[in-house]
C-alpha cells in the first residue's frame, strides 16, 4: 500500500484556502483538502509577536506527490515562507488509502 500523508498549510482568507484546494486537487496533488477557520495564530514574525487569523488548508496526498505538492504551494502560496508541514498516515482504512493513492497518481499524458 502506497504511503499517505497529511500536509497542513495555512492562509490569511478563506478564498486563498479554497484556490490553494481547488489547484491541487486539479493538479491530482491531493485526493482531499479540508478547510478548517477562522482559527487564531499567534506566532513571531521579523522580531514581533502577530496575532492573526488564519484557514488551515489540510491536504490528504501519497508520498510519491510530495515534492510537487510542496513545489505547487511554495510557488502558489501568498506567504513569504509559508508553512508546510507533512505528517505521515499511521493507519487508516485501506479502502480510502487506496482511494487517496489512485487520485494522487498523475494523469496519462494523450
Amino acid at each position: 500500500m502506497a504511503e499517505i500523508l497529511t500536509v497542513l498549510t495555512t492562509t490569511s482568507t478563506q478564498e486563498q484556502a479554497k484556490e490553494l484546494a481547488a489547484a491541487a486537487i486539479e493538479r491530482r496533488l491531493a485526493a482531499c483538502v479540508q478547510l478548517n477557520g477562522p482559527v487564531t495564530s499567534v506566532y513571531r514574525w521579523e522580531g514581533a509577536v502577530q496575532t492573526d487569523p488564519e484557514w488551515q488548508v489540510l491536504f490528504k496526498t501519497s508520498a510519491a506527490r510530495y515534492d510537487a505538492l510542496e513545489a505547487y504551494l511554495s510557488e502558489a502560496h501568498p506567504y513569504d515562507v509559508p508553512e508546510i508541514i507533512a505528517t505521515p498516515v499511521v493507519r487508516g482504512s485501506a479502502a480510502y488509502l487506496e482511494w487517496v493513492a489512485e487520485e494522487t497518481r498523475p494523469a496519462p499524458q494523450p
